[in-house]
């Protein structure tokens, strides 16, 4: 017993030729082989340069929104990256990858030794320093110095000092600062 209506092919006949062979191409076809049901494309067949100046673009918008300056210099790899495959379009995404990963490392190298060198002059040297500005202070010490540390208040702040054993009430002098730590001398 079949499914089908047994005058169908009559009726198929009846229709204009167009839609006989619309009705005709729906019957149902044999199993799909191998090849039809997996893509046997590569992904590395899709990416363009534009994929690469997509990247590189995204990377330096990352860059605004995360600190560390090393979003920029791989963005910076990528666009690079992508002008050399729009120039040679036959170039292949291995060759990609290794000319983007050796862009990528030597552009933080550069860029990190860049801002390292970089030292900008300022009428303010100390802004960042808190403790900076205080070398070549004198103060008087609140607490002794006993086992080589001890504390001193600062305007609103106490301070670690680190020196010789010295009693509460001397005069000290603040020479040095390492880290959070008061290097002192006593001054009379």
């Amino acid at each position: 017993m079949s499914l089908l209506p047994a005058n169908l092919m009559e009726r198929v006949a009846e229709l204009p030729a167009q839609w006989a062979v619309a009705v005709v191409n729906t019957a149902p076809k044999t199993p799909p082989d191998e090849s039809e049901l997996f893509f046997t494309g590569s992904i590395a067949d899709e990416i363009t340069f534009w994929h690469w100046l997509i990247a590189g673009v995204a990377l330096l918008i990352l860059e605004m929104f995360a600190p560390g300056v090393v979003f920029m210099w791989v963005g910076i790899a990528a666009m690079i990256t992508g002008i050399v495959a729009w120039a040679l379009p036959g170039l292949s995404l291995e060759w990609l990858l290794i000319i983007f990963a050796t862009l990528s490392m030597a552009s933080i190298i550069s860029g990190r030794a860049y801002i390292k060198s970089r030292k900008d002059t300022t009428d303010h040297p100390t802004l960042s320093d808190r403790g900076a500005k205080y070398v070549g202070r004198q103060f008087v010490l609140e607490e002794p110095i006993v086992g080589g540390f001890g504390k001193i208040k600062v305007d609103d702040t106490t301070w670690k000092v680190a020196g010789d054993d010295l009693p509460a009430g001397a005069k000290i002098e603040i020479v040095a600062v390492e880290g959070t730590v008061f290097k002192v001398e006593a001054r009379d």
